[in-house]
């Protein structure tokens, strides 16, 4: 017979999207009933928007302070998306997933990347709306974006569509509550191939 291993490391969870396909809202769903998962906040150089809070959506920072993180080695992963930066705090995921909590991360195709090659068994969800032209739509309602954002935005979704193969799973957001169950089965589907590990007497 085999005996049951009571502790499990945490999983490492990868949620990337194209800027507007709605990767924010449909973590903040997750979590609200999944009380084993947990968000790693992003450290950026971006401006806050009037609806954020800092410590809670993302950790704002100046530049030279973010450089100062890098040479620190503090950061998992970093990358320079459209015109700031975003990484994610190394101490903060490793902690967590020691303590068996499953982490998921909210960044980009770079970012998405650098995590694989430091957790080759993270799980990598990319999220896209029901068309470009949807994700056009959405862009356009948000108020912070200019139009030359809006160019700019849309030029990179086009490169990050071209990842999709070296991601596990595709999720389309069409519906935000048919959205967020596919992101459940996910997860629970993924914590079932992991929470049993089987040891030899």
């Amino acid at each position: 017979m085999n005996r049951l291993t009571k502790h499990r490391k945490g999983l490492v969870i990868v949620v990337s999207a194209p800027s507007g396909a709605g990767k924010t809202t449909l973590v903040q769903e997750l979590l609200k009933t999944d009380k084993n998962l947990i968000r790693s906040i992003s450290v950026t150089t971006r401006s806050k928007r009037s609806d954020e809070v800092s410590g809670k959506d993302y950790c704002f920072v100046s530049e030279l302070c973010f450089k100062r993180k890098i040479l620190k080695n503090e950061l998992l992963e970093w990358a320079k998306v459209h015109r700031d930066f975003y990484g994610t705090p190394k101490r903060f995921v490793e902690k967590h997933i020691k303590n068996g909590k499953d982490v998921i991360l909210t960044i980009d195709v770079q970012g998405a990347k650098s995590i694989r090659k430091v957790y080759p068994d993270a799980i990598l969800i990319f999220v896209i709306p029901p068309s470009f032209n949807e994700l056009k739509k959405r862009l356009r309602k948000r108020c912070a974006n200019t139009k030359e954002d809006i160019i700019l935005r849309l030029k990179t979704a086009v490169t990050e569509y071209k990842n999709l193969t070296k991601y596990n799973y595709l999720v389309i957001n069409d519906k935000i509550v048919d959205a967020v169950q596919k992101m459940q089965s996910i997860i629970i589907a993924e914590r079932c191939r992991v929470l049993i590990s089987l040891d030899p007497l």
